[in-house]
């Protein structure tokens, strides 16, 4: 198993505690970056929002893709997977900037592609939103670009959403045969764009039973495609605790939203602007991502047996949220990833 996180770029992933002790500075995300590695942390996700959808519009976030740049200068093991909006990025200049952040990073990045679902955060920054079916659309002829420009000499295309004539990048990627891509989604004209074009699928945070279905429905997709298997991952909230109780208090102090707090006030939007298999109530909105769902809480015991449970149902990778996010994959690391390293 493979354990990634979420680098807290939006100060937190709780929408009822204003103060995480996680401050969205470069300091703090270039100390996390540095630790995690040192703890055996294996990738790590930098989400890609131009508002703060935590914390509120009004609160500081930090860019993703000028972020994971200098963090490829300053880590050495870690796998960087930096979240892309195809509506916010000409493909080929992405690629571009995409290359050059692999070559500085040694053949360590990865691109997670993310549907766009808040049209307030579009409309603030002058950028065009889209309904769901024709982002995919536009989605898999960015999908097209990227890789023409990153795996061929004078590359040319001619699509609906862009144009691309005579193409020159250079130098290439470093990562053969180019940067892996990572995207999620439940709804079919996502699944199907996924199983076609990427090499990775990951989820919200779920069951483990839940998780299983769609994995299996994704390697039928690869298999009637003709294309190599996936890899998979899942989201989850990370809380470990020595007693029922203390995991109890831990439990009621995150969950708390209440109507009218900055993080509740895109609950409504967040909900209209995406295709969910599954209804979300505010407790599972309540940190980032459904990561409750996931049920990586409790004691060391009861979190290593839900960790079999998710490998077995296929999972490869965990993309870990915690708060305070330094401590708690400290504790993370101390209980399941050491033990695990010395099995």
């Amino acid at each position: 198993m493979r354990y990634g996180y979420w680098m807290p770029v939006f100060g937190g992933w709780l929408r009822n505690v204003e103060d995480e002790n996680m401050p969205t500075s470069w300091d703090y995300v270039k100390k996390l970056a540095i630790r995690s590695e040192e703890l055996g942390f294996d990738l790590s996700l930098i989400a890609e929002l131009y508002l703060n959808d935590i914390k509120g519009i009004e609160a500081p976030s930090l860019d993703a893709w000028s972020t994971a740049a200098a963090l490829a200068a300053v880590t050495h093991k870690q796998e960087l997977m930096v979240a892309v909006r195809p509506t916010f990025h000409n493909p080929a200049q992405l690629a571009k900037q995409a290359a050059n952040i692999d070559h500085i990073s040694g053949g360590r990045l990865s691109l997670n592609v993310v549907s766009s679902w808040w049209r307030d955060e579009a409309t603030k920054y002058g950028i065009g939103f889209e309904q769901h079916d024709d982002r995919y659309a536009r989605t898999a002829e960015w999908l097209t670009v990227l890789n023409g420009v990153w795996n061929e000499n004078g590359f040319n295309f001619d699509g609906k959403y862009y144009k691309v004539s005579n193409n020159t990048l250079q130098p290439k990627p470093i990562s053969k045969p180019r940067p892996a891509i990572y995207a999620g989604g439940e709804s079919d004209a996502a699944k199907d764009l996924i199983s076609s074009t990427c090499d990775g699928y990951v989820m919200h945070g779920d069951t483990p039973e839940t998780i299983g279905k769609r994995i299996r429905d994704m390697k039928e997709r690869r298999e009637k495609k003709g294309l190599p298997p996936m890899t998979y991952g899942v989201a989850a909230y990370s809380i470990i605790r020595s007693s029922d109780a203390e995991t109890k208090k831990e439990l009621e102090r995150i969950t708390n939203v209440q109507p009218g707090s900055p993080g509740y006030n895109n609950y409504q939007q967040w909900l209209s602007g995406t295709q969910l298999e599954q209804k979300v109530s505010l407790e599972d909105y309540s940190v980032s991502n459904r990561g409750l769902r996931s049920g990586l809480i409790g004691s060391p015991a009861q979190v290593e047996d839900r960790i079999a449970q998710f490998e077995a149902a296929g999972v490869d990778f965990f993309l870990l949220q915690c708060s305070p996010q330094l401590e708690e994959m400290e504790r993370f690391a101390e209980t399941i990833i050491k033990k695990e390293t010395y099995a």
